[in-house]
């Protein structure tokens, strides 16, 4: 835990955020991305470290393993459960000093020009919602993750 640490606040219930929680165990978090009451592009998610280090070398195996697995489950399950046809995975630590990683899916018939983690989200196409349907989709990205162990 850190001061000024806008995850340690977020996981010590000090900020609200956007959904529910979608995964959490004793190493990582998963979320909802959040956009401060604007339009959230529906499915860009959030894997947190639990423990504050500022970067991906700094975990030990445990965390390393939990946050791999995350990833992978969290990816199969927004391609599966969304239809989702690519999944952008981004780390990079610049501004917040505390591991995490951005999962943002492309959807089908999303133009070429857009094909970049964050482009996806000025596609025309691109799919926004509200904090009613954040909620559904995290419940449905849950409701699957349960329904399919990792294997």
């Amino acid at each position: 835990m850190s001061e000024n640490c806008f995850i340690c606040d977020k996981h010590q219930g000090k900020l609200k955020t956007a959904g529910v929680t979608i995964y959490e165990d004793e190493y990582v978090y998963v979320g909802h991305i959040d956009s401060n009451g604007e339009p959230n592009y529906l499915g860009h998610l959030m894997i947190d470290l639990k423990r504050h280090v500022p970067s991906l070398g700094d975990m030990n195996q445990s965390e390393a393993s939990a946050f791999g697995v995350a990833m992978a489950r969290i990816s199969k399950a927004l391609k599966e459960s969304e239809n989702a046809e690519h999944i952008y995975a981004v780390v990079s630590g610049n501004s917040v000093k505390h591991v995490h990683m951005h999962i943002i899916p492309r959807y089908p018939n999303t133009p070429k020009e857009f094909w970049a983690p964050f482009a996806v989200y000025d596609a025309p196409n691109a799919r926004m919602g509200d904090e009613e349907e954040v909620v559904s989709l995290c419940e449905r990205i849950k409701t699957y993750l349960e329904n399919n162990p990792y294997e």
